[in-house]
């Protein structure tokens, strides 16, 4: 049986993978993550504020030492407070590189397309096999277009492709208008992959302080279904490379994602619940399964259910009618 899999242009043993996370903050537990199965491995993410306070000692062109910014960048970690600085991340993922023998996937959290953009040139020498830029914007300004928002992002894909040669892959938000324009133009600009999605993290309110607060839970399989959708819809309208992360708590989410068209399935929530060896289990499962359906090939389950009818819109749209009129109210 044969579980490999294509994703950026690279080869996989399987589709499972370990995503962003602090998993992959510390040597150890990389060696772990690849005793335990998984097929890659994707470092945590190198913040853009991170970079350019480094570089510039500003952040988004302001200096936090000045009064008139303080307020405005006190939410901001000190330095010091990050896993690891630019420099050391440089370090880290030549360590990670010469202990694994999977590739490694480094990744770039930002907002803009400004001068920190430049170190993803680094990346490329230090060795990374691939790029993940993680484009995580909570857009607050009234005035700022959606159409603005979505030509910044793919003018920073065409940048990347234009000075490195490694493959790059997105990280998007569902929170577009027209998600699926979107999707068509960061595959015209190049990009070698999309992943979705990113999660939404919303801050609580503390009643007793009065105050927001972080607010952060591990995912579960029901956020799954959002990623399916989307995947189901695009993966026979897009040339590059597509994987689901968020909602894969369990083998049968992983084959979900896989017949909805993913090329790999990252995981984090249920690496931390279960531990390294989830991975052998998720990929044991798969295997089981395509053994009952007698498929012999990764290529025969992928894409499988198919989002793409000849007018998807009106497929949509009584998909909703019919959920809503299934509810009867009773028990």
């Amino acid at each position: 049986m044969n579980l490999s899999t294509s994703y950026l242009g690279l080869t996989l043993a399987h589709p499972f993978m370990v995503g962003a996370s602090p998993l992959a903050d510390h040597l150890d537990t990389v060696k772990r993550l690849e005793d335990g199965g998984s097929a890659a491995i994707v470092l945590h993410s190198l913040f853009e504020e991170q970079i350019s306070l480094a570089e510039s000692g500003r952040i988004h062109q302001m200096d936090p030492f000045e009064k008139q910014f303080a307020d405005a960048l006190s939410g901001f970690p000190l330095p010091e407070r990050y896993a690891l600085s630019p420099d050391e991340y440089l370090e880290h993922l030549r360590r990670v590189k010469s202990a694994v023998h999977i590739p490694v996937i480094a990744s770039l959290n930002g907002m803009s397309a400004e001068a920190w953009l430049k170190f993803a040139t680094s990346i490329q020498q230090a060795g990374a096999d691939a790029l993940e830029l993680n484009m995580y914007e909570v857009v607050t300004e009234p005035e700022q277009s959606g159409a603005v928002i979505e030509r910044r992002i793919r003018n920073v894909v065409v940048e990347l492709k234009r000075c490195l040669t490694i493959p790059i892959a997105v990280k998007l938000s569902p929170f577009f208008t027209a998600f699926g324009e979107v999707a068509h133009q960061l595959d015209r600009a190049l990009a070698d992959g999309l992943i979705l999605f990113n999660r939404f993290y919303q801050p609580d309110i503390d009643v007793s302080t009065m105050t927001a607060v972080p607010h952060l839970e591990l995912s579960t399989s029901a956020e799954l279904l959002l990623r399916l959708r989307w995947v189901a819809i695009l993966q026979s309208r897009l040339r590059c490379s597509l994987a689901v992360t968020g909602g894969v708590a369990t083998p049968t989410d992983g084959i979900k994602a896989i017949l909805a068209g993913a090329h790999a399935v990252q995981m984090v929530s249920a690496i931390l619940r279960h531990g390294p060896a989830y991975f052998t289990a998720m990929r044991d499962g798969l295997a089981r399964w395509m053994e009952s359906k007698q498929l012999s090939a990764i290529s025969d389950v992928r894409g499988r259910v198919d989002g793409r009818t000849a007018d998807a819109t009106l497929l949509e749209r009584a998909n909703y009618i019919r959920t809503l009129q299934s509810w009867s109210g009773t028990s």
